[in-house]
């Protein structure tokens, strides 16, 4: 049986290939099916805006269905994913995200001189205190968008909240909630 799980999920293709490696090892340990492929949808400034992943199981039961559907609640993937191939589809998916869009053009040029976006990860990281952590990023011409993923949206959210009014590289950013 041949299904596709479209993800909810802004994944760079690299941070797509290591949930497809998740799903493989743990398609070929129980002898359900393997990943046979996938992709990455984009819109027209380049931002990701879905993947999807091909799962071949390797017959058609529906307990077959159950256990993958149970396996890709387990793992932690976006809310909003579905997996396709099969009538009615079937919604998947725990976590929610947040996508945190970096102003990369408009603050003074001493902000982008004396401010780390790697330590402005870190920090948000820090203080979503294990409830929520980045999966993936985007560079655009005027904005870096960095994908967070987790249990809660608003709590990821008010966790962040102080170090974005403080930080300066974090003027003019804006928050999204994207699954």
């Amino acid at each position: 049986m041949d299904l596709t799980l479209k993800l909810n999920a802004r994944f760079q293709p690299k941070h797509r290939f290591e949930l497809e490696d998740v799903l493989q090892e743990m398609l070929e340990k129980e002898r359900m099916g393997e990943i046979t492929g996938g992709g990455t949808a984009q819109n027209s400034d380049g931002e990701i805006m879905y993947c999807d992943i091909e799962i071949h199981l390797a017959n058609d039961r529906p307990d077959s269905v159950k256990w993958l559907v149970g396996l890709l609640n387990s793992i932690g993937i976006p809310k909003g994913s579905v997996l396709q191939g099969i009538r009615p589809e079937i919604e998947v998916g725990t976590l929610e995200g947040l996508a945190y869009y970096s102003n990369g053009a408009d603050l003074p040029e001493d902000v982008y001189k004396t401010c780390d976006i790697n330590y402005m990860i870190e920090q948000m990281e820090l203080a979503m205190e294990g409830i929520g952590r980045m999966y993936s990023y985007w560079e655009g011409a005027t904005h870096t968008a960095l994908y967070f993923y987790g249990s809660s949206f608003s709590e990821m959210k008010k966790k962040i909240e102080p170090f974005i009014a403080a930080y300066p590289l974090c003027r003019k950013s804006r928050i999204e909630q994207i699954a």
